[in-house]
């Protein structure tokens, strides 16, 4: 859900739909940066004037009259300057919130393969720091459009009114600084992208380091990881320093180069004000007009540079700019019959010829729960992966007799609840994990996963913090929540990938019974390497490792296959000499 002060961007990757998009706020700074900058000149010469007045020993009302103009130009210029900078700074900020807003409903509308091949190091610097750095380009050069290229006409305007000929020549030295400015893009260019791609590693790696930092202190790997990063860190701030340095060391050379024509502005505009051709007043307000006009001018040189950045921040991210797109609650009309069939099913991973499984077929249909078992690395994951739609897939699987692939993301959500491995467990309370905003009363889920005595033996109840990942949780509470969360909406189709390997049998009898009489309408697909619930299952299927699959009841299988039959006295003998224990 998008917020209600977003407005989305049309074309949003071109960078003018942005200020086309904010068409108030521009004519704001459009009004009130010619306004500021226009008038800019006005303060030097009333100055000048104000300086006449006391050089010239007026009457104290004329110096009054004097300094209360200069006051009130220079009042009127920084109120005109107030708004403009408040207008430029809420351009800035509203192009950044559109920006991120974007780039987030990009990598939530993205494919399943497609995520799978980004880094989140990565995505985490595009859409934090480019969009910062993008968007600080944006307001730069709206900045310096106004303050640089209308101020410096607007004082080059007021000198040549001084003097033609001491202006044109104290001006050439403006442009070798803009030269040398522009012969630096591209050495800028190339050390900033350099730098920008180390700055994505280095995130990826500050990420793992969190993830998996009570992995690398168990394994003693803390110091070893510890040189690593900061090799890595004095490998990223050496190439900040090569980003960093033209840019801003430039400037001081920039300002040298370009405030050069003032010794021609002191020896021409001393001469004419010995020869009385200008005041002292006159001279103060062009001498501080054109040191001015050089300042701004070295500025819009360091611009140059700064765009630079801006433009590979803003090449990072425009893949991910794309027009917003609203999830659409689409529930489909929910009929008490759902119809799974699976035809020469097969599957392989992006980027991969290798068919994890191949010529899978079954049916199942509502109030039915089928076990999925198999060998190790059979591909009973893959399985359930691939009957929620989310990867490419090879055959047919058709739900209500409609292929899958036909459906909408919005209409597939709507339909199949999937629990992978992990519990993936925010860092949250107990019922915001289970409704993940949805507002849902929880109390019936709660007791179908056998989570009830549990929530009473906690003070916060459903408000209980979790942790991060559910870290103050048993490994149980984390994958009976994870369940509850699945199991929450009672959508036609539920899988579930191994929910059980944390819980004891008794509690996982416990379940599965709850789930044989509330979710009679739900088709439940239980994927498990723990076969003594099997028996209370309506169908199984067998995955084996040469990519062959087995279908049959549990009374069908225990005499037709040695690998099911195998497996299921080995793990029902040691369950027998657990409980004589």
């Amino acid at each position: 859900m998008k917020s209600p002060e977003f407005t989305p961007v049309v074309k949003p990757d071109r960078l003018i739909e942005y200020w086309k998009r904010e068409k108030f706020v521009v004519l704001m700074i459009v009004i009130f940066g010619i306004g500021f900058n226009g008038a800019s000149f006005l303060a030097p010469v009333f100055q000048g004037k104000l300086l006449d007045s006391l050089v010239n020993g007026d009457v104290f009302a004329n110096v009054l009259r004097a300094a209360l103009c200069f006051s009130g130009v220079v009042l009127a210029i920084q109120v005109m300057r107030y708004f403009k900078r408040f207008y430029i700074r809420r351009f800035a900020n509203k192009t950044s919130a559109a920006m991120r807003m974007m780039i987030y409903n990009n990598i939530m509308h993205r494919s399943a393969e497609e995520l799978d091949r980004e880094k989140t190091g990565d995505l985490m610097t595009k859409a934090l720091s480019d969009v910062d750095l993008c968007v600080e380009g944006m307001r730069k050069f709206t900045t310096e459009l106004f303050d640089t290229g209308v101020l410096m006409l607007s004082y080059l305007i007021a000198m040549l009114s001084y003097d033609l000929k001491i202006t044109c020549l104290s001006c050439l030295f403006i442009p070798a600084a803009m030269v040398l400015a522009e012969k630096l893009k591209k050495v800028i260019y190339t050390f900033t992208t350099t730098y920008r791609s180390k700055k994505s590693e280095i995130a990826q790696m500050t990420y793992d380091s969190v993830d998996h930092a009570m992995l690398y202190r168990a394994n003693g790997l803390e110091a070893h990881y510890a040189d690593r990063y900061a090799g890595e860190l004095e490998d990223y701030r050496v190439k900040a320093v090569k980003a960093n340095l033209l840019e801003n060391s430039m400037q001081p050379i920039y300002n040298v180069i370009a405030m050069t024509g003032v010794v021609l502005v002191i020896y021409f505009g001393g001469g004419k004000v010995a020869d009385a051709s200008w005041s002292v007043g006159a001279f103060s307000a062009y001498l501080t007009m054109f040191a001015a006009l050089a300042l701004k001018a070295s500025k819009a040189a360091k611009l140059f540079n700064s765009v630079q950045g801006s433009k590979i921040s803003w090449q990072r991210i425009k893949p991910y700019l794309r027009e917003y797109r609203e999830k659409k609650e689409v529930l489909p009309v929910r009929t008490d019959e759902t119809m799974l069939a699976v035809e020469d099913l097969s599957f392989s991973y992006p980027d991969s010829d290798v068919r994890i499984i191949e010529h899978v077929n079954f049916e199942a249909r509502d109030g039915e729960i089928v076990g999925i078992t198999g060998a190790v690395a059979s591909g009973k994951s893959t399985l359930g992966l691939a009957l929620t739609g989310l990867y490419p897939y090879f055959g047919s699987i058709r739900i209500d007799g409609r292929e899958l692939r036909e459906y909408s993301e919005e209409e597939r959500c709507a339909m199949i609840a999937y629990l992978g491995h992990r519990p993936e467990l925010l860092s949250d309370t107990i019922y915001n994990n289970l409704t993940l905003g949805g507002g849902q009363v929880t109390d019936n889920v709660l007791e179908d996963v056998a989570f009830v005595q549990d929530l009473l033996d906690m003070p916060e109840r459903e408000k209980t913090l979790v942790g991060n990942r559910g870290i103050r949780l048993s490994g149980g509470q984390q994958s009976r929540i994870a369940l509850a969360r699945t199991l929450l909406d009672k959508k036609k189709i539920i899988i579930l990938d191994d929910p059980f390997a944390a819980v004891d049998m008794k509690t996982e009898e416990a379940i599965i019974r709850r789930l044989r009489e509330n979710y009679r309408h739900s088709l439940i697909l239980l994927i498990s390497h723990r076969l003594a619930i099997f028996p209370a299952v309506n169908r199984i299927l067998i995955l084996h490792a040469d990519k062959s699959i087995e279908v049959g009841t549990h009374e069908s299988l225990i005499l037709s296959s040695k690998l099911y039959s195998d497996i299921y006295s080995l793990q029902s003998t040691a369950g027998e000499d657990l409980d004589a224990k």
